[in-house]
């Protein structure tokens, strides 16, 4: 190494020592330990990258069991079980928040933000299901909370939409917010498997957790896709408000179905601004045209379309979840937060700008529709259901009773109605009368057709 080049390292490495924001770290999981190793591999390209101004050295971790046997590479004295060992010590300047949970989480965050120390979290339910009381916290104190990580792993669409798109009136977002889901669904769709085999493989592959619950009954997209509309729209929603759908009814036939219609299914959160400004949030097994660039988002990757009235459309594609995209968002974050230690009178992380807002009732909201009956076979089933449609006014474009391939005779068991664009209410009254029918042996399933 030429020695002008070994000298400048050290001097390098003795600023990081000297200068170094410390960091208390609440949570050595996965995503924990792909940060410090990040850090610790990319520390001195960071340092270069900002001028010399950013450097970070971790002070406290928090686990939940200090004694359990941990990497030679970080020191034993570092690990607490102790959250306000972490929080409180006074040479952490910056907490990071990634145990996951709400109520211990809450607690570390609020308490950060009381101290004045700048939060850095990837945890999207405690800022969906708690959001409105930190960022009150956050505005009250001055003190940032940045959540990158939060939504779409390393995507950066969080600092997009609160910096990059600030002099737009964003429009509408969609995306595909959910890998797990998103592998489950081109697995059913590739390889003709059924919900639980799909489900069971990518458990395998360790792209689901022991329990998926949350990936798949749409509640984790769901908290990523809050907490978008809570920035691009300004003003905190609640979860109770908002209208979430589950993979878990899929069948392999919805998706042939939906191949033959020239669609693909996926879970898809849609975020998009009336001539109001009230606001429609909503997530649910959709069919999506097989030309729009949604389509094409396979495996556990991610992907949100973006809609500015100045921007026009963009698009912001990579992987969702996983070690290392994670810990760059996190990492991001960090620098940012820096900077806000900096120059105290600038405030990076979110700022509501209208305290409250309105959000567009799920039954006003208007699509198409594929609807699934489970119904028994016997004549005048098509006819029982239409009849009940047309009493709602609700137009038919198509009606299908599937045939299974190896028993062409056999009794169908499902019945499919393609419907025109109507408000989900009215629907949904049309099919509490439908489900009473005689024929109709269980709740229907809806998927909406959606005009992106």
């Amino acid at each position: 190494m030429p020695q002008s080049c070994q000298i400048r390292g050290e001097l390098l490495a003795r600023c990081v020592n000297e200068n170094a924001y410390g960091i208390g770290l609440a949570g050595c999981g996965t995503v924990g330990m792909g940060v410090l190793r990040t850090l610790k591999r990319n520390g001195a390209l960071i340092q270069q990258r900002t001028g010399g101004m950013q450097s970070f050295v971790v002070k406290r971790i928090l686990v939940r069991d200090a004694a359990k046997p941990r990497s030679e590479e970080f020191a034993a004295e570092l690990f607490t079980t102790d959250w306000r060992a972490v929080v409180e010590d006074p040479e952490v300047k910056i907490v990071v928040e990634l145990i996951g949970g709400t109520d211990l989480a809450f607690a570390i965050v609020t308490r950060a933000l009381e101290l004045k120390k700048p939060v850095v979290t990837g945890n999207k339910a405690l800022l969906a299901e708690r959001g409105r009381e930190i960022f009150a916290l956050s505005l009250k104190y001055n003190t940032p909370i940045f959540f990158e990580a939060a939504v779409a792993g390393g995507i950066p669409i969080i600092k997009t939409v609160r910096e990059s798109f600030v002099g737009n009136r964003i429009h509408a977002m969609t995306g595909i917010i959910n890998g797990t889901s998103n592998y489950i669904l081109q697995r059913m769709s590739e390889a003709g498997l059924d919900f639980q085999s799909a489900l069971g493989e990518a458990q395998k592959l360790g792209y689901a957790e022991a329990d998926p619950t949350l990936d798949v009954n749409g509640w984790d997209a769901a908290h990523k896709a809050i907490l978008l509309a809570t920035l691009a729209y300004g003003f905190p929603i609640a979860t109770e408000d908002v209208h979430v759908v589950g993979i878990q009814q899929v069948k392999p036939m919805d998706i042939e179905f939906a191949k033959q219609l020239g669609y693909v299914v996926k879970l898809l959160a849609v975020i998009r601004e009336h001539k109001d400004h009230a606001v429609e949030v909503r997530l649910q097994p959709s069919f999506v045209s097989r030309n729009h660039i949604l389509a094409s988002v396979n495996g556990v990757f991610n992907a949100v379309a973006v809609h500015g009235d100045a921007v026009g459309d963009a698009v912001f594609y990579g992987r969702g979840a996983g070690q290392d995209p994670t810990a760059s968002a996190v990492v991001a974050d960090l620098v940012d937060a820096g900077a806000s230690l900096a120059d105290d009178l600038v405030h990076r992380g979110f700022l509501p700008w209208r305290e409250e807002g309105k959000l567009v009732p799920i039954e006003q909201t208007e699509t198409a529709y594929y609807v699934r009956f489970d119904v028994t076979d016997r004549p005048g089933v098509i006819a029982e259901i239409a009849q009940v449609l047309a009493d709602f006014k609700i137009g038919i474009s198509g009606t299908h009773s599937p045939v299974n391939p190896e028993d062409p005779e056999a009794a169908f068991v499902d019945m499919v109605f393609l419907l025109h664009r109507c408000p989900y209410g009215l629907l949904q009254q049309a099919l509490q009368r439908i489900e009473d029918l005689d024929c109709v042996n269980a709740q229907p399933v809806v998927f909406r057709i959606e005009q992106l």
